[in-house]
């Protein structure tokens, strides 16, 4: 018999049967009180009258307590049995695909992924689809509170090299990959992560103070996701298994920033040049990817345009609600003084806009990466299996657009 004490739905149920228990706890302290015995006195009988009364001084009773009122628990306990519900549905797909796939990088999973995905409930597909089309100016949305069972999923890795297969995390990942499909392709670089379509993002020792997601100690200035790169991804979608520290992901939309008609027509010119940030250069591939010709030649790319990167315009598309390409710790100054001066104010702009936004876990965090951009503040980490450890993928709407940098139709890693 499976053990109910380590399974998040029955975690889930068991919390629905205690709010139940609270609130009629709290039903039964109320009758015992004098205004309620008052009221009851008084009516001697029921009749309507006596109802609305009595229906009266509940509600002001249990605002009074500043807690929520009786049609309020019930359409509260509505939602909840809806929730329920969909939760139910999702672990029951998870568990019939990994009854079949023991990986998401598996070929047969990650071509049958979108469909797969129509199989959650309408009501996340709404909300995912309605994020892809209508571009909303957040540019970052939240589905929040998946159960994760800790002990399941195991200590925080301590490299993201270090893969198990199966993941103990697998049914987390497919579902990372689920919720991707609904807006577009994952996709994976041959030159990061060893070619993975699902990276870990954890704390290495030894990167501290690197500008990469593995740093602690160092801050993650914010940034486009690969802005270096033609082919990067449209969202990053990131799914956070554990962040006791609430160590916040930082985030900025572009709609809204300040400038000048001036300062975006410069912005929209091929002024400017991104180097490839560290994750993507040879030094930190894994000892165990061997660099034959076609990742030797993925690595030369890369070297190429780290060496001599071509001028790119940072905004592009629609002037007033731009898309952006940005990454200011790999830029360097250029010879145009408006057109520095104009990057210069975009700096300060979003400086100014950056929030924080501490990942829970079981939040999925949805980045629109081309109207937005997102870091990591500095903290300490331990080392010890229990530092923040997010899974992250990268997705495209169109992915015959890398057609060219891919090895195949269906192939999803970027050469």
């Amino acid at each position: 018999m499976a053990d109910k004490s380590n399974d998040p739905v029955a975690m889930w149920q068991n919390m629905l049967g205690e709010m139940e228990k609270g609130f009629n706890s709290f039903a039964n302290q109320a009758m015992a009180s004098p205004e309620f015995s008052k009221v009851v006195n008084q009516v001697g009988g029921v009749t309507a009258g006596a109802q609305k009364q009595l229906s009266d001084l509940m509600e002001k009773y249990l605002l009074g307590l500043n807690l929520p009122s009786r049609a309020q628990m019930v359409g509260m306990a509505e939602r909840l049995a809806a929730i329920e519900g969909q939760l139910n549905e999702i672990k029951a797909l998870l568990a019939d695909l990994t009854a079949r796939h023991d990986s998401v990088e598996d070929a047969d999973f990650l071509r049958r992924a979108a469909v797969y995905a129509h199989e959650l409930p309408r009501r996340v597909r709404v909300h995912l689809n309605d994020f892809k089309l209508l571009e909303p100016i957040e540019a970052l949305c939240i589905i929040s509170n998946y159960p994760i069972d800790d002990r399941k999923i195991g200590a925080t890795p301590p490299h993201w090299k270090h893969r198990a297969r199966p993941s103990p995390a697998l049914e987390e990942e497919m579902l990372l990959v689920l919720f991707g499909s609904l807006l577009g392709e994952p996709i994976a670089w041959a030159t990061q992560q060893d070619g993975q379509l699902v990276h870990d993002i954890a704390p290495i020792k030894g990167h501290e103070k690197e500008q990469l997601g593995s740093s602690s100690e160092q801050l993650l200035w914010w940034h486009t996701e690969d802005a270096f790169h033609p082919q990067r991804g449209d969202y990053i979608v990131l799914l956070c298994l554990r962040n006791p520290d609430r160590v916040p992901t930082t985030f900025a939309s572009m709609e809204g920033i300040e400038l000048s008609d001036c300062q975006r027509r410069w912005l929209q010119e091929p002024h400017y040049t991104i180097r490839p940030d560290e994750s993507h250069l040879l030094k930190n591939k894994s000892a165990d990817q061997q660099v034959g010709d076609g990742l030797g030649a993925s690595y030369r790319l890369i070297e190429q345009m780290n060496t001599s990167p071509e001028k790119i315009a940072i905004f592009s598309g629609d002037p007033a609600s731009p898309y952006i390409r940005l990454d200011p710790y790999f830029m360097d100054p250029v010879d145009e003084p408006q057109a520095q001066a104009a990057f210069e104010a975009l700096v300060r702009a979003i400086d100014g806009k950056l929030t924080e936004v501490p990942l829970a876990q079981g939040d999925f965090c949805f980045i629109d990466n081309c109207k937005g951009v997102h870091g990591r503040n500095p903290f300490r980490a331990r080392f010890d299996g229990t530092d923040r450890w997010l899974k992250r993928i990268n997705v495209v709407r169109d992915l015959r657009r890398s057609r060219a940098f891919r090895s195949g139709a269906e192939g999803r890693v970027i050469c």
